[in-house]
């Protein structure tokens, strides 16, 4: 790992996905994929209370999430399939667990549930957080119901730290436990992200991981 910041990474590219820093131009594929899929979210989304919302709305949120991006305030990233003609999911690298430390956030369009999707999203913003952004920790939080989401961390080699009780609020605004898992930077390179297969190139198109 280099200790030259190169970042941040607008477009990633892993096997079968391009995660990239979302356009306002995007606003009708994120339509779309939320509508299709608000009631397979909405167990373990509370932002989805707010669905459907107009398309202006859309498109102010997506510029927002790429002002913050610009600003390396907060990393959101669409998820699209390779010809980028449609959206198959949302993450992003949040830096609101701490010091030097992201969490890493995913959802899946209801189509596209249960083909590995999250995992690949997951070790593909773990490799970045670690080899571009240069963080000592990565974190993945999910409701301890969540018995699939909370499969990922695990499978990438995060260890499970705490079940912290009454963190959250869910859609109903009812507090609801979170399960914390945490990612060092000592433990990175033994992990199954270091070996994930990925490109990802700054905002001017430069390869920064090959």
């Amino acid at each position: 790992m280099s200790n030259t910041y190169l970042g941040p990474a607008y477009r990633i590219e892993s096997e079968r996905l391009v995660i990239r820093c979302y356009n306002p131009t995007d606003a009708l594929y994120l339509q779309k994929a939320i509508q299709e899929s608000v009631e397979h979210l909405r167990p373990w989304m509370p932002w989805v209370k707010d669905e459907p919302e107009e398309l202006k709305v859309k498109i102010e949120r997506l510029r927002l999430f790429r002002a913050d991006f610009d600003l390396s305030k907060n990393y959101v990233y669409g998820v699209f399939d390779p010809n980028e003609t449609g959206l198959l999911g949302g993450t992003g690298l949040h830096p609101r667990v701490g010091s030097n430390a992201f969490e890493i956030g995913y959802w899946i369009h209801v189509n596209h549930v249960n083909k590995g999707y999250a995992t690949e999203i997951s070790a593909a913003l773990t490799k970045v957080a670690f080899e571009v952004e240069n963080v000592n920790r990565v974190e993945i939080h999910c409701d301890p119901k969540n018995i699939k989401s909370a499969a990922i961390p695990k499978k990438l080699g995060y260890v499970y730290e705490a079940t912290l009780r009454n963190r959250c609020e869910n859609v109903e605004g009812e507090l609801i436990d979170s399960m914390i898992w945490s990612l060092q930077k000592e433990d990175y390179l033994k992990s199954p992200c270091a070996k994930a297969k990925i490109v990802a190139y700054d905002a001017f198109g430069n390869l920064i991981i090959a």
